[in-house]
């Protein structure tokens, strides 16, 4: 079985640095697709309460014959629950759903700059969670670089990670630098741009020298850089696929080349403007 590398958080806990997320899969299909993602060697699976599937995921986990212990498994707060006593119930409630003791990692999923409740007080209560040691490790999903600075000058603790959306399109240099000043690591959502790496014939080149699929080089460009990917699919062949990306290695030249095609191209909200609540 392929060893994925791990990742030291600030904190000391380790984290594969390949997961399987599962946003967009249908409730019905995730016990399924995480079932077919730990038979193939992932560890490390990614959700949220705003995915409404947390519950397949303990469904696999329980199901899947692997203790607690060898798998990774991050949720994140839904928007409506950033007061402080609301995170905290809502924790409680993906604890149970999942039958689940602690999370490895508990993220706010946006910072909502514009609603009442301000996202430090949120953060308050992720810390007390995490001092409860019910959540082995805490962060912040989609914050810009101005939001995490608040958080780290204003709350105890540091995140371990920052969950923002990265891909050959988005390449988000001011973001991880940010994140890599203040020793949070970066967590990269919608890797492949929702599918738009297929299109792009200077990857498509490079795929075609490694002899790999557009997918995969988009992938290893994102191991090679250092974050933390965790690539979604219910297709069992494109979660195997996904999941061989280290038989091969790009070259610097081939690395640059990749990163050369940011277009600041978002597929998702921006974050300084984001603050839809369920």
């Amino acid at each position: 079985m392929t060893s994925v590398p791990n990742i030291t958080l600030n904190n000391g806990i380790e984290i594969p640095q390949l997961g399987f997320g599962v946003w967009q899969v249908k409730p019905f299909e995730t016990k399924a697709a995480t079932l077919a993602a730990f038979e193939i060697g992932y560890r490390h699976i990614d959700t949220a309460q705003m995915y409404r599937n947390e519950q397949g995921v303990g469904e696999a986990v329980a199901e899947s014959g692997l203790d607690r212990g060898e798998v990774f498994i991050t949720s994140k707060l839904n928007n409506g629950y950033h007061a402080h006593d609301d995170a905290s119930k809502a924790f409680d409630r993906s604890l149970e759903k999942m039958g689940f003791d602690y999370l490895d990692l508990f993220l706010i999923h946006w910072p909502l700059p514009d609603i009442d409740v301000d996202f430090v007080e949120t953060w308050g209560a992720l810390e007390e969670i995490y001092a409860s040691g019910r959540a082995k490790a805490i962060g912040v999903s989609n914050f810009q670089p101005a939001h995490l600075r608040r958080v780290v000058q204003e709350g105890t603790v540091v995140p371990a990670v920052n969950q923002i959306e990265v891909h050959p399109f988005l390449t988000q240099d001011e973001a991880r630098a940010a994140n890599t000043e203040n020793g949070v690591a970066t967590e990269a959502w919608s890797p492949l741009a929702q599918g738009l790496v297929v299109e792009s014939p200077e990857i498509a080149a490079i795929a075609n020298a490694h002899g790999k699929s557009p997918a995969q080089v988009a992938l290893r460009w994102q191991i090679q850089r250092g974050d933390i990917v965790f690539p979604k699919s219910v297709t069992v062949e494109r979660i195997r696929e996904n999941f061989e990306i280290f038989d091969f290695e790009l070259s610097e030249d081939e690395v640059a080349a990749i990163s050369a095609l940011d277009k600041g191209h978002r597929t998702g909200p921006n974050p300084d403007e984001f603050n839809w609540i369920p």
